[in-house]
């Protein structure tokens, strides 16, 4: 449980976002990776392995993902998509946290069921001891040794599909697929740095300048998305790859959170029809809408956020009934 010392000293935590001269974001993780066997990759564009591999043994691994972070919340529609659900356990801290780490507040006694911690900082530190970067969602841990294994996002996805295709569902989706990944490869890294990065350089944006400049990059780049899938279904084509996941966690907290916390308010979600539709489409796909919770994700922001929000008080808006209406994306 918290206690009140615990409450008093995380005020002395309060962490802070806002960044002088434009938000640049830290991309120095824990670089291990899990993989087919101990040394060994089934990505055939992946060479020789330069960090710690662990192997890819079912019950080993327990995925922390928050269901507020949109980072953490790709690796959970990965997880869902490929089946996985029965080979890795997921645990889910809440929604609000202080600089130390999030906290694992809406299991019995706060405390993780099979990590057995209150912090995930715990996980962080017993491999650690002297960990000294921000504990960040997700993290794959190990659950006999309770240490982190690796928090590096985007390679956490990439292995699901790759490493763990032993135990993915019969029909699971190739969401790397073969024929396209190079194009693949150029549109992530564009939705990453123009759109997923794109809107915390609106809102950590420290000065009028930053973010003019933050705002117009967004907006070429969402531009560019609803040409793009004004006549494609999904970014790559006909079925749904990685790209898509990645642009959807983005999409889904835009009009909640992004355009007005993060004032990237040109235009909401809702009043781009090819984004809306697609949107709409993936939300509506099992394994993508039934893994975001709205609530936790605008108590994540506006409640953590005390320097962009200093009341800490939470929209009761927008509306957002319409994530359920037809779609007709399916014509294309």
């Amino acid at each position: 449980m918290t206690t009140t010392d615990d409450r008093t000293q995380a005020q002395d935590w309060t962490p802070r976002y806002l960044e002088k001269g434009g938000f640049e974001r830290d991309t120095d993780y824990i670089p291990d990776r899990i993989t087919l066997e101990e040394g060994r990759s089934q990505d055939p564009y992946v060479g020789q392995l330069e960090s710690r591999t662990w192997p890819a043994t079912p019950g080993r691994y327990r995925l922390v993902a928050a269901r507020a972070c949109p980072w953490a919340n790709r690796s959970i529609i990965v997880r869902e998509l490929l089946g996985l659900q029965d080979v890795i356990s997921l645990g889910t801290p809440g929604p609000t946290h202080d600089a130390r780490s999030w906290v694992f507040d809406l299991d019995p006694d706060e405390t993780d069921p099979v990590l057995g911690i209150h912090r995930l900082q715990e996980a962080y530190l017993n491999r650690f001891p002297d960990y000294p970067k921000g504990i960040t969602v997700p993290a794959m841990v190990e659950v006999g040794t309770t240490q982190v294994v690796t928090n590096d996002f985007p390679q956490i996805t990439h292995d699901l599909f790759f490493e763990w295709r032993d135990h993915h569902r019969p029909d699971a989706p190739d969401l790397w697929p073969a024929d396209c990944r190079e194009e693949m490869e150029e549109v992530m890294k564009r939705v990453y740095t123009e759109v997923n990065n794109g809107v915390y350089r609106c809102g950590f944006a420290g000065d009028q300048e930053s973010y003019d400049a933050a705002y117009d990059r967004l907006w070429t780049a969402m531009d560019w998305l609803e040409e793009r899938l004004t006549g494609r279904r999904f970014l790559m084509g006909d079925t749904i790859t990685e790209a898509d996941v990645r642009l959807f966690t983005t999409l889904v907290r835009f009009d909640a959170v992004y355009h007005g916390h993060f004032k990237c308010n040109r235009n909401k979600l809702v009043e781009m029809p090819a984004l809306w539709g697609y949107a709409r489409d993936l939300f509506q796909t099992p394994g993508f809408g039934d893994t975001v919770d709205f609530e936790q994700v605008k108590q994540h922001y506006y409640v953590v956020h005390t320097d962009i929000n200093p009341t800490a008080i939470v929209p009761r808006g927008p509306d957002l009934s319409g994530w359920h209406t037809p779609h007709h994306r399916e014509r294309l």
